[in-house]
């Protein structure tokens, strides 16, 4: 199974402290939400959107961004900085998408990766159709 580790979670605190952010424009994150929650065992942890609807951001696990390089997205280190798992979302302006209560602790990078990139598949699809 390659859903997210329980086995090694995010350190989820109060502070969010332990935990990286995959920020991707927000029409190719929904279609990475939606592929994950069809995929068998594959889970999807927190993931943030904010009010104006251009950026999805994906909690995963620390360490991520000082590998991230997929073209189109961001990683960034939070190391507890603004990023609270809490009911209420971390940052004015935005809200949770996936809320942490309804989530695995993060989402695997690996399996983020291959799903952000189906998105993009996607939509390039999409678009070029007609």
């Amino acid at each position: 199974m390659q859903a997210s580790r329980r086995d090694e979670p995010c350190a989820l605190s109060s502070t969010g402290a332990g935990c990286d952010l995959v920020t991707v424009p927000a029409r190719q994150g929904l279609e990475a939400v939606d592929i994950l929650r069809r995929g068998a065992g594959e889970a999807v942890g927190p993931v943030l959107h904010d009010d104006g609807g251009d950026t999805l951001g994906f909690v995963v696990p620390a360490g991520t961004a000082a590998a991230w390089d997929l073209p189109g997205s961001t990683c960034t280190e939070t190391d507890g900085r603004g990023l609270r798992l809490a009911p209420e979302p971390p940052v004015e302006g935005s809200d949770w998408l996936v809320p942490p209560a309804e989530a695995d602790p993060a989402t695997d990078p690996a399996v983020l990766r291959r799903a952000l990139g189906e998105a993009a598949r996607l939509i390039e699809a999409a678009d070029n159709c007609c």
